[in-house]
């Protein structure tokens, strides 16, 4: 028992250090969505004699000068590029026009101003439930390194399985809160950040696998600590059924031998254990092992 009890702690204690890892990745990375967005091409600066990917040619390079007639060469999707974004809680990059390099600019600045207040409550819920995740992993380690008391180690699971679960709520509702603010800035948002196309990313799924390794410590440690207390509670009630044993024996005067002889008798699991209030059969001197009249006179005045 002791044994399977350390390992469901080391296996809760590897879960949580998973979740707190994937966490903090996740947060610290920039690719929760990445997409596209179509751009149209700038004009081409400077002397250009081969058409360019990135911009739109000309046939002079004095765009200003309004004597000069520009043919323009590009119609259609020739016009556009299309530039890859990511985007996490804290940043949005973009790819730079010639493609090397990005820019980035604040997310939260990003959103429209009537979601800006959901994505700070996301980013408080992100740092709580970090924060907690790792006060929940300190109480397990402690309860892991923990020798003593059984009753303090069973506290300390109590209180580490309370702090599991609170993060793993706090992050779930972090994740959807971002979500729900991204979808609305992707619709209502300025128009020189609205992607063509785009998709969640592996930062998004760093945080989802968080939150479930989160809740997998939970109920790892929440299954051990009901387990120790049902078992606890399972030894109590077989001490309780041997004191009821020995007390009955003593009201029927029994010899200490005999006693002796039935508590040896008795089975050790609650399943086989004689249940002597609802069995409908009376002890009695001459029914629990043999009959005492039985005996010579010299052993039944020894053991008076």
């Amino acid at each position: 028992m002791g044994i399977d009890r350390r390992r469901r702690a080391s296996l809760a204690l590897t879960l949580n250090f998973l979740a707190l890892f994937l966490a903090v990745s996740a947060l610290t990375t920039s690719y929760w969505c990445e997409g596209t967005r179509k751009v149209v091409k700038p004009f081409c600066t400077g002397l250009v004699t081969t058409k360019q990917a990135f911009c739109i040619m000309f046939n002079s390079s004095n765009i200003n000068d309004t004597r000069l007639v520009q043919y323009i060469w590009e119609t259609g999707e020739d016009k556009y590029v299309m530039r890859k974004f990511h985007t996490g809680i804290w940043f949005s990059c973009e790819q730079n026009i010639n493609m090397t390099g990005e820019k980035c600019r604040s997310f939260i600045y990003v959103a429209p101003a009537n979601e800006r207040g959901v994505l700070w409550l996301c980013i408080v819920a992100e740092c709580l439930y970090i924060l907690l995740l790792a006060t929940g992993g300190i109480l397990m380690s402690l309860e892991v390194c923990h020798i003593g008391n059984v009753i303090d180690g069973l506290k300390l699971n109590a209180f580490a399985a309370i702090f599991t679960v609170l993060s793993g709520l706090l992050g779930m509702v972090a994740h959807m809160m971002f979500t729900t603010a991204f979808q609305l800035t992707v619709s209502l948002g300025p128009e020189n950040w609205k992607p063509q196309t785009w998709d969640y990313s592996w930062s998004y799924i760093l945080a989802w696998s968080s939150f479930t390794a989160c809740m997998a410590s939970s109920v790892t440690t929440i299954n051990r600590y009901t387990k120790t207390i049902l078992e606890f509670k399972h030894k109590r009630r077989n001490i309780e059924k041997n004191l009821k044993i020995k007390q009955k024996l003593l009201e029927l005067d029994s010899p200490e031998q005999v006693w002796d002889m039935y508590i040896s008798s008795v089975p050790s699991t609650a399943e086989e254990l004689l249940d002597l209030s609802t069995s409908g059969r009376k002890l009695s001197n001459a029914s629990i092992f043999l009959d005492l009249n039985d005996l010579p006179d010299p052993q039944g005045e020894e053991y008076c």
